[in-house]
């Protein structure tokens, strides 16, 4: 009886599958059905089902608001929230929880949750003793006990406490070379030169991969010696050979190790380009593609800030941001800037194209880390 029934499944099965092949080919399908989308990827299934409104809105990852946080996920079609110190002050981890997943239940798209979580000076979670008995270290500090592998333990401690959150992205490493305690960013960096600079991202970033959390090197082209870009604009005028040889390094190495953002900054580089701070600059920007070969996110820092307020008029900054080639716009006023961003595609000031490839970069790293 087991020797007919086996024989009998080994010409029912072939049967049954010719049968359904030949069913399938005969019907009638749309040329454009999904059903015909063979040689497309999941993801630009979903960019092709995508409005201008939705692509725009998956390109703007911005401060989460007090208020209505809910309503603006749906509004713009964001793609992800920043959060800072005042989204986990007087909030208990479920609290916490609680509000990151009513964000993501309302999101069409899952949204990109962010936290500026470095160490040391900013520790937007760790801060609070609610979520860690003491704040996170330093990088200099940690390498001072114990070198590269302290080092990694810290980096996978924050990516299990963050990702506990719901959190998927971390605004790290700093990967500014500085090595002079008056400057502005030293207490932010690792504090040494581009050499051990270059090993120190490229471990971070390697830690995050393995904790599921989205990397950021920042801030590119490289911060120097220069002022505090949220008061003011800051001017370097540094020749471009000092970031061949130095600043560039430990970006390239982040890039290597597999980084998942970049955040350039407001810095005016006179060397590259004198007339617009680096997160304007498509010199800066084509930099970064072409001669780094970085594939992945490119992202603004914060357009409200005042180096890029003093500068340029705020309602057409996002724009301009596009235009040098960032995939994502980081932003306080998104209100304004979403519409204006919407108006200039359709007025075919900004390509849909770019568009399209900015979105395709976006939902290919939410892809990896498991969100779509």
């Amino acid at each position: 009886m087991k020797k007919i029934l086996i024989i009998l499944l080994i010409i029912a099965i072939p049967l049954s599958i010719f049968i359904f092949t030949n069913l399938n080919n005969n019907k009638d399908t749309p040329v454009n059905s999904d059903n015909n989308l063979n040689n497309i990827s999941k993801l630009d299934e979903i960019i092709n089902k995508m409005s201008i409104e939705e692509k725009v809105g998956q390109m703007f990852m911005v401060r989460c608001p007090i208020e209505n946080a809910i309503d603006y996920v749906n509004k713009y079609h964001l793609g992800g929230y920043i959060l800072y110190g005042r989204d986990f002050a007087n909030k208990t981890k479920e609290e916490v929880i609680e509000n990151i997943n009513s964000y993501q239940n309302n999101a069409s798209i899952p949204l990109f949750i962010g936290v500026d979580e470095e160490g040391g000076k900013v520790t937007r979670v760790s801060s609070y003793q609610e979520f860690r008995s003491e704040p996170f270290k330093s990088p200099q500090e940690l390498y001072q006990e114990g070198g590269f592998e302290r080092i990694t333990e810290d980096t996978l401690e924050k990516g299990a406490l963050l990702t506990s959150l719901g959190i998927n992205v971390n605004f790290a490493p700093v990967s500014d070379v500085s090595t002079d305690p008056t400057d502005y960013i030293y207490a932010r960096s690792f504090g040494q030169d581009a050499t051990l600079t270059s090993e120190y991202v490229s471990v971070v970033v390697t830690a995050m991969k393995e904790a599921n959390i989205a990397s950021v090197l920042k801030h590119f082209p490289g911060y120097g010696n220069n002022v505090d870009t949220h008061t003011g604009i800051s001017i370097d005028t540094r020749d471009y050979e000092t970031f061949l040889t130095s600043d560039f390094i430990p970006f390239t190495s982040g890039i290597t190790a597999g980084a998942d953002m970049v955040l350039v900054s407001h810095n005016i580089v006179t060397s590259i380009d004198p007339d617009y701070p680096a997160s304007l600059s498509k010199k800066v920007h084509d930099i970064l593609r072409d001669d780094l070969d970085f594939t992945g996110v490119i992202i603004t820092d914060d357009l409200y800030m005042d180096a890029i307020k003093d500068y340029q008029d705020n309602e057409e900054v996002a724009v301009i941001a596009i235009l040098a080639g960032n995939d994502l716009i980081c932003t306080t006023d998104f209100e304004t800037q979403i519409p204006a961003v919407i108006k200039a595609v359709e007025e075919g000031i900004i390509n849909v194209e770019q568009i399209n490839d900015s979105v395709r970069r976006i939902l290919t790293l939410k892809d990896d880390l498991g969100l779509i």
